[in-house]
């Protein structure tokens, strides 16, 4: 099915460039549960409701019924089940969640209409926790890289169809917050990789953000702390996961 298709899933239909090694990366820098996959979202859409998790794939939109079911059984569940029960005994522990979604996108659609963007950051502003925190995010991004536009709920409306939605129906704002990082794909380097400088500044934005919201967040013991004037106290785990987006 997919030997005629190598250009198409090595485009951005196929993947999201960088945003595995973004994600690694944030999870060495806080030490951090990765829950990660690398299936094509042309297989299957891992960050889409069921009955949606096909739709955007022209491969596997009209796949027998036997096959979708298989590709869902070995890769579309356990991922999602894998984040689910993460986030479930992280709660049940009285923890507060910081899940980071990692993701990239074209930097253009249609090859005309440019996106102004860097770095957009994903959220419900119905919930003060992710707001808050975006805000801050986003505030830290202008000092670490003010030559970068970072935007707000940009590609993407933070509402729309995904993971970190579905898991805001299960736990409240207090003890969860789903924020997906979209980084325009121009950043992404050969292999796959993100330019140190450019990780460093998302990384330490972050860094201070959390500190900011008071969040306590479990860091390596030989990770330097951002210059800010708060520190960042260890204590509870942040979830970072990476996985094919739209």
């Amino acid at each position: 099915m997919f030997r005629a298709r190598r250009r198409l899933l090595d485009s951005h239909r196929g993947h999201d460039p960088g945003a595995l090694a973004m994600a690694r990366s944030l999870a060495r820098a806080f030490d951090a549960t990765l829950l990660s996959a690398t299936v094509s979202r042309l297989l299957v859409e891992l960050n889409r409701s069921p009955g949606r998790q096909f739709r955007q794939s022209p491969i596997m939109r009209n796949a027998p019924a036997e096959l979708r079911r298989e590709v869902c059984r070995r890769y579309y569940f356990p991922y999602r089940n894998a984040v689910e029960a993460f986030v479930r005994a992280a709660v049940e522990r009285g923890e507060r969640v910081v899940h980071i979604s990692s993701h990239s996108f074209t930097p253009s659609l249609d090859g005309t209409s440019i996106r102004r963007c860097d770095v957009g950051l994903l959220y419900d502003p119905g919930r003060d926790a992710e707001r808050a925190l975006c805000l801050r995010w986003q505030a830290a991004l202008a000092q670490f890289a003010p030559e970068w536009i970072v935007r707000r709920n940009y590609p993407y409306r933070g509402r729309s169809d995904g993971l970190t939605r579905y898991l805001r129906t299960r736990y409240g704002d207090a003890s969860y917050s789903g924020i997906e990082l979209e980084i325009n794909q121009k950043h992404v380097r050969r292999h796959g990789a993100i330019d140190a400088r450019e990780s460093a500044a998302i990384i330490a934005a972050l860094r201070v953000a959390l500190a900011q919201a008071g969040a306590d967040v479990r860091l390596p013991h030989s990770a330097p702390l951002p210059r800010t004037r708060r520190r960042v106290r260890a204590a509870r785990p942040v979830s970072i996961s990476a996985a094919g987006s739209r």
